[in-house]
């Protein structure tokens, strides 16, 4: 089942890099006590979430801070060096929070994992953006397909936070 608006995110853990190399992250530790805006792309270096979707949430950083959010993070079903790399070259590093979710467990929790082994791709994280309050979900807009970015866009998501303050 897919989570919804009002749902507490499940428990699952997430990879990030440290200063020591890759490091466990819990989903309470990333939610809890805090507003966190998270976006998920089905795959990181991917014509439209490298090219579209991770520069809109870069662009709208300041926008997105200065409607009370904590934090901003990104997860996709890729491993941690992969996200860590790509937030590097997309100019994330610093500003967005990569949750690498390597076997898609979080993905999979949240009933938003979406099967493109059509498309070489295995099981990965369907394109969506939430608003997450002390890990209970706030706004959800989930896209129908991945190419698609326009729901979860960090516009919309910007509209859908003012619309709420």
């Amino acid at each position: 089942m897919t989570i919804s608006i009002g749902d507490r995110l499940p428990e699952a853990k997430f990879f990030v890099m440290g200063p020591e190399g890759p490091q466990p992250k819990t989903t309470a530790e990333v939610f809890s006590g805090r507003k966190v805006a998270l976006f998920a792309v089905p795959g990181a270096y991917t014509p439209t979430c490298h090219k579209q979707h991770m520069p809109g949430f870069i662009e709208r950083l300041d926008e997105i801070k200065a409607k009370g959010v904590d934090a901003v993070c990104c997860t996709a079903v890729n491993d941690v060096f992969v996200m860590d790399q790509w937030g590097k070259d997309t100019g994330a590093d610093g500003k967005v929070e990569m949750l690498a979710d390597g076997s898609g467990d979080f993905a999979k929790a949240t009933g938003l994992d979406i099967d493109l082994s059509g498309h070489g791709l295995g099981v990965r994280s369907k394109r969506y953006a939430m608003l997450v309050d002390d890990g209970v979900v706030k706004v959800l807009n989930i896209d129908d397909a991945p190419p698609q970015h326009d729901k979860s866009s960090a516009a919309t998501l910007c509209s859908a936070i003012g619309n709420m303050i």
